[in-house]
């Protein structure tokens, strides 16, 4: 299945691994955010690490 939407609820605690596991969509200005217009299709194994190594487990995805 392909992800098709990449988002973090609130909780973030700036630890910068989503931004080392899947540079392509995560960045941290302050918080960690997801990068606008990022190629989710081509980055699903980052992804799917950011959001199961997230110490606070804010990092969620929706698969089609």
């Amino acid at each position: 299945m392909a992800i098709k939407r990449v988002w973090i609820e609130e909780g973030c605690t700036s630890c910068g691994l989503c931004e080392s596991a899947c540079p392509e969509v995560f960045e941290m200005p302050d918080e960690a955010v997801v990068i606008e217009g990022a190629d989710l299709a081509s980055n699903e194994d980052g992804i799917i690490e950011a959001a199961e190594g997230c110490p606070v487990e804010v990092i969620k995805y929706e698969e089609e």
